[in-house]
C-alpha cells in the first residue's frame, strides 16, 4: 500500500465499497477466528457477505469480533477517522471529526473515536519497557467527579481536578552525542492513570509496564523507595528546582507535550476517559518514525483487536 497522504487516501478509498474491500483484505490477512468455537478455518459466503466456520458452521460478519463490532457507522467513516487521527502528531476531537463526516449525531462518532483510541492502547499493551528507564508522575487536568463536587476544591497536586499519571520512558545515554543532540536517546513510552501515589500502587504499575529493566531513574519521592526490591538498580536523587528536565528529560518532555495537546484540543476531559487520550498520545509517540505508514498500522490494530469497549457515553 502507498504512503497514506491525503491525496493517496482519497484515491485509494473513494467510496464505501473500497473501504469495505480493504477491511476484508486485512481481516483475512490477520486471520478470522470463530467467536463460538475458536476455529480458524472459514468459508466466505459471497451472497450473504459473511464467513462460515468450517467446524461449527457459525456465521461471522466482517465486523464481528473486531473494533467495529456492532457499529452501524459506514466503513468509510471509520477509515476517515483513522486517517485523521494518524495524519498528524496532534489529535482531533470527536466534535471536529463529526463536522468532517457531516454526521448528524455526536454520540456514535464519540464512541467510534474512543474505540480507536482503545485499539491503540490495546496494541501498546503487547509491549513492555526494558533497559534503563526514567520514571515520574504527572498531574493532568480533568473534570471534577460527581463524588467530589460537594467538597471544597483543593489546590495543587491534591486537587480533585487533577488526575495522577505514572510516566515511564526508556532512556539510554548516548556514547558520543553530537553538538545539539540530547545526552539521552528515548525509546518506548508508557503513561498509566493511577488512583494514588502509594508505593504499592507504584510498584504494581511498574511491574505491569516493564520487563527486563536494568535500572530506573527517579526523583527522591518516598513513593519509589521499594523499587530497589525488584529492580537491579534504582537511581534516586533529590532534584533541585528547575533541574528536573536535566535529570529526567524525556518523561518531562512527554508530560509537557501531552498536557499541551490535551489542553489545546479537548475541553473538560472526564477522569474515566483520560487513559484513552494518553493511549493515543503514546501510540503515536512510540511510532514516531513510521511516518505516513501509521494509518496501515492502526488498520491492522483495529482488525485484530477484539472489541472490549464498555464505556458509557458521557
Amino acid at each position: 500500500m502507498q504512503n497514506m497522504t491525503l491525496i493517496n487516501f482519497i484515491t485509494q478509498f473513494p467510496d464505501e465499497a473500497s473501504c469495505k474491500a480493504k477491511w476484508k483484505e486485512y481481516r483475512e490477512h490477520t486471520g478470522v477466528i470463530c467467536l463460538k468455537c475458536g476455529g480458524k478455518s472459514q468459508y466466505w459466503e459471497k451472497d450473504k457477505e459473511q464467513y462460515e466456520c468450517k467446524k461449527c458452521k457459525t456465521r461471522i460478519t466482517l465486523r464481528s469480533g473486531a473494533v467495529i463490532h456492532k457499529s452501524k457507522l459506514p466503513y468509510r467513516h471509520w477509515f476517515i477517522a483513522m486517517h485523521l487521527l494518524t495524519a498528524t502528531k496532534k489529535s482531533f476531537s470527536a466534535k471536529e471529526i463529526q463536522r468532517h463526516l457531516e454526521h448528524k449525531r455526536y454520540q456514535p462518532i464519540w464512541k467510534m473515536v474512543h474505540k480507536l483510541r482503545q485499539a491503540m492502547g490495546n496494541r501498546d499493551c503487547e509491549y513492555v519497557l526494558a533497559g534503563r528507564i526514567e520514571l515520574d508522575e504527572g498531574y493532568f487536568s480533568t473534570e471534577q467527579s460527581v463524588e467530589t463536587k460537594s467538597s471544597p476544591l483543593k489546590r495543587g497536586r491534591g486537587s480533585q481536578k487533577k488526575s495522577k499519571v505514572l510516566v515511564m520512558a526508556e532512556s539510554e545515554f548516548v556514547a558520543s552525542p553530537r553538538p545539539g543532540q540530547k545526552p539521552r536517546r528515548v525509546g518506548y513510552l508508557k503513561m498509566q492513570v493511577i488512583k494514588d501515589l502509594q508505593s504499592d500502587t507504584i510498584n504494581e504499575t511498574v511491574r505491569n509496564l516493564s520487563g527486563s529493566v536494568s535500572q530506573i531513574d527517579t526523583d527522591g519521592s518516598t513513593s519509589y523507595v521499594d523499587l530497589k526490591n525488584f529492580v537491579p538498580r534504582h537511581n534516586s536523587q533529590v532534584i533541585p528546582k528547575g533541574k528536573v528536565g536535566e535529570i529526567l528529560p524525556w518523561v518531562h518532555i512527554a508530560i509537557s507535550n501531552a498536557m499541551c495537546q490535551l489542553l489545546n484540543t479537548f475541553h473538560d476531559i472526564k477522569p474515566e476517559f483520560l487513559q484513552n487520550y494518553l493511549d493515543e498520545f503514546c501510540y503515536k509517540f512510540n511510532r514516531r518514525y513510521y511516518g505516513e505508514a501509521l494509518f496501515n498500522r492502526l488498520l491492522v490494530a483495529c482488525v485484530s483487536y477484539k472489541n472490549q469497549f464498555r464505556y458509557k457515553y458521557g
